[in-house]
């Protein structure tokens, strides 16, 4: 459904030298600084596939999704999703696909979200009967059907976020971009957004592409990620890859008694931190685990003791300092 070979997008950008005479030199000579948003990433993906596409900020991530979707033209490199090539932005592929970008509003300020709703119909040229049902599907899906006349601006962040969500799917699209679907949202509404987007893929077989900075949107919604890091792909494959890399290690926390540990104690293995409330957090290899907390049991009274893994945000981060991953 989406192959992409060698797609770069270098960004061309004026430095201004500071001051007003700054200012005036630049009219005689500028200096300008190239910036690869996105260097030579390839990686294709199955109709159906829901697939996370994770990186830092300004790794390159909102880039190639603008690129995918015909917004901004690749410097070299070639992309093309379900045989279009996006950078030609034919209707017919503009009918094919849905970008939804968490920062921005597609539906209008002022008016309430099924006015926005009724235009996007006419837009597309959707059959009423059609457009009915599919709005009907989706307002039951996300549970917002009282606030359909409210008007956006009136709207909470996550009503407004399922307000966008069923904007970008009432076309019914065979290609979902989604740049940041969750930011900003409390607990409940993530939960509530990632549980209908699970659904849907299930259901429609759209083929998905997901940013977030929240591993649990990652983690419980794409079996696929695909990392960058200044532009340049570093990973591509299986999740549970990943998270096995972080298998070879757990944390264990405990907190001692007053008094029941020196000030120096150091664990016969991993590194230990001590935290503000006093509570000791310590990286153990696997093989480790039961050694370390023999010894601080040993040690002294603790009045808690817990053993985890390691979260899948501290995987991704270490995966982003090493800048790949094997």
């Amino acid at each position: 459904m989406i192959e992409v070979e060698s797609l770069t997008r270098v960004f061309r950008t004026y430095k201004k030298r500071p001051g007003f005479w700054g200012g005036v030199t630049g009219l005689f000579k500028r200096d300008f600084e190239e910036t690869r948003a996105a260097d030579n990433i390839s990686f294709n993906i199955k109709e159906g596939e829901f697939v996370g596409f994770l990186g830092p900020n300004g790794a390159g991530k909102t880039t190639t999704l603008k690129m995918l979707s015909g917004l901004i033209y690749p410097t070299s490199g070639t992309a093309r999703v379900a045989g279009f090539d996006p950078s030609k932005r034919e209707n017919a592929y503009r009918r094919l696909f849905a970008l939804v970008l968490g920062q921005k509003n597609q539906l209008w300020w002022d008016l309430p979200a099924l006015e926005s709703f009724y235009l996007l119909r006419a837009i597309y040229g959707l059959d009423h009967k059609q457009y009915q049902q599919t709005l009907d599907e989706l307002v039951a899906l996300l549970g917002v059907a009282p606030k359909l006349n409210v008007q956006v601006r009136e709207l909470s962040l996550g009503e407004r976020m399922k307000m966008e969500l069923i904007a970008a799917l009432l076309h019914r699209p065979r290609v979902l971009f989604l740049d940041e679907p969750t930011i900003g949202l409390d607990v409940v509404s993530q939960k509530n957004v990632r549980e209908f987007l699970r659904d849907y893929n299930r259901k429609h077989k759209t083929t998905i592409l997901l940013t977030s900075h929240y591993m649990a949107d990652i983690s419980s919604l794409c079996e696929r990620v695909i990392v960058i890091d200044h532009g340049k792909k570093i990973y591509d494959g299986d999740l549970d890859r990943i998270a096995g890399a972080g298998a070879r290690q757990r944390i264990i926390k405990f907190k001692p008694r007053n008094g029941t540990f020196p000030a120096d104690w150091k664990p016969a293995h991993g590194e230990a931190k001590t935290c503000e409330d006093g509570e000791i957090l310590l990286h153990v290899p696997s093989e480790h685990v039961t050694a370390v907390c023999s010894q601080i049991l040993a040690q002294g009274a603790v009045d808690d003791i817990t053993i985890q893994d390691v979260p899948l945000e501290d995987i991704i981060s270490e995966i982003f300092s090493r800048g790949a991953i094997h």
